[in-house]
């Protein structure tokens, strides 16, 4: 991973079991830390080094002025520090912290939106395309939620669908949107009822899964003739729209 994926000017609060901490991440060469309350009360700006790890995780270590030594592996992708110091007096602790942001960084650095719109039109496709039902266990968590009333809950009944579709069950994706955890994917899907539908999906992404799901159907129209109005669905409308 580059490193120029470190976000730089984040400021975050890190909460950890005895104590919190705020950290700025100054460049790739400085950090600064405050501890405001408890025995590891003190502010400083310290010299670290950075190693990318993988996609939003880095580890960051560095050495303050008492002697102590921290190794940190950021995960951005989780929203938590797994912390290794080791005390001037030798303790040796390892903690994990959770992340709040309170400043964003000067630029993007998360890749989860792209990766989560590609796994989206994964399972869109593998499942109403393909129709391949083996992909639900690869693309679905275990505790998967459908927050349809027509469908019952869970992966094992969105398997039994896939399975049951009909031949002409087909989905065409158009505009796909993420942000954070969340994915919204516009498309077209014919087979499914009487006449061609336009569906708007929204799927959150946890663990590199899909987890929860919500849509909206509505029946295609037509546009019409002497009427300058734009069609529902355009297979030419996808395109890159990320927030993050």
């Amino acid at each position: 991973m580059p490193m120029d994926r470190f976000p730089i000017g984040l400021e975050m609060d890190v909460t950890y079991p005895d104590f919190r901490v705020s950290l700025t991440l100054m460049s790739i060469s400085q950090l600064k830390f405050e501890i405001k309350d408890g025995r590891f009360a003190r502010t400083d700006t310290v010299d670290i080094q950075v190693v990318p790890l993988g996609n939003s995780i880095f580890a960051v270590s560095w050495q303050e002025k008492d002697g102590a030594t921290v190794t940190n592996v950021q995960d951005y992708d989780r929203g938590v520090i797994h912390s290794f110091a080791t005390l001037p007096d030798g303790r040796f602790l390892r903690m994990t912290g959770t992340i709040a942001i309170a400043r964003p960084a000067d630029h993007i650095s998360d890749d989860r939106p792209h990766r989560n719109k590609a796994l989206v039109l994964d399972a869109m496709t593998s499942l109403f395309q393909r129709h391949d039902a083996s992909a639900v266990e690869r693309l679905y968590a275990d505790d998967y939620i459908q927050h349809n009333p027509n469908i019952p809950q869970g992966r094992d009944a969105l398997q039994d669908i896939v399975e049951s579709l009909s031949s002409s069950v087909y989905y065409e994706p158009g505009l796909i949107i993420a942000e954070g955890d969340l994915v919204a994917i516009h498309g077209r899907i014919r087979g499914w009822a009487d006449q061609p539908q336009i569906a708007a999906d929204i799927f959150r992404v946890e663990r590199g899964k899909l987890i929860e799901h919500w849509d909206v159907l509505q029946n295609e129209v037509p546009v019409k003739t002497g009427i300058a109005g734009l069609s529902m669905f355009d297979p030419g409308e996808r395109g890159d729209r990320t927030r993050r």
